[in-house]
């Protein structure tokens, strides 16, 4: 009975299914990944095109059309979702309550050789950051954390910073 139901209005049923995509892409995975967000507009494309006439209500033409949209969709979008997010590493969070701590780095470190360091027990990665003008810090020099980001802590010798502000060195 639900199943004769189903074929008798199969445009109805791609677009339920195509928002119960949507609502899951937005509510349960973040818009983290973007098949059930086309497949979504794909399903909802081809109930439309259903309902209008414009497709016949079989099986086969539902599958093809949902799968066609798609990807006619994620063409479409595919740039302009790409340009709304954010490619660019902030390196400049002034939030933290980390950045001006003082740490000794157990280890060298080099701008493209980067280290980890514990610190109130996570396991930090330890970046020279890009405005401290150095390319490596020794071992065992004291440094301050100029900016922090997801897991990292960009520094800058101490020994930098107390040239810059005293006076004759």
């Amino acid at each position: 009975m639900v199943i004769e139901y189903i074929n008798q209005h199969q445009g109805e049923f791609w677009i339920a299914v195509g928002f119960i995509m949507l609502i899951t892409e937005v509510l349960l995975l973040g818009m983290s990944t973007g098949v059930l967000l086309f497949s979504g507009l794909g399903a909802l494309a081809t109930g439309f095109m259903m309902l209008t006439g414009l497709l016949p209500e079989t099986w086969l033409a539902g599958i093809a059309s949902v799968g066609i949209s798609a990807g006619i969709i994620t063409a479409l979008l595919w740039r302009t979702l790409k340009r709304l997010q954010v490619h660019s590493v902030s390196g400049s969070d002034q939030s933290s309550d980390l950045i001006g701590l003082e740490l000794v780095l157990e280890n060298e470190i080099q701008v493209h050789a980067p280290d980890k360091i514990r610190y109130s027990g996570i396991d930090w990665r330890v970046e020279i950051d890009m405005t401290a003008g150095v390319e490596s810090i020794a071992a065992g020099e004291r440094v301050s954390v100029a900016s922090v980001d997801v897991g990292v802590l960009r520094v800058k010798p101490t020994s930098i910073e107390s040239r810059k502000g005293a006076p004759g060195k």
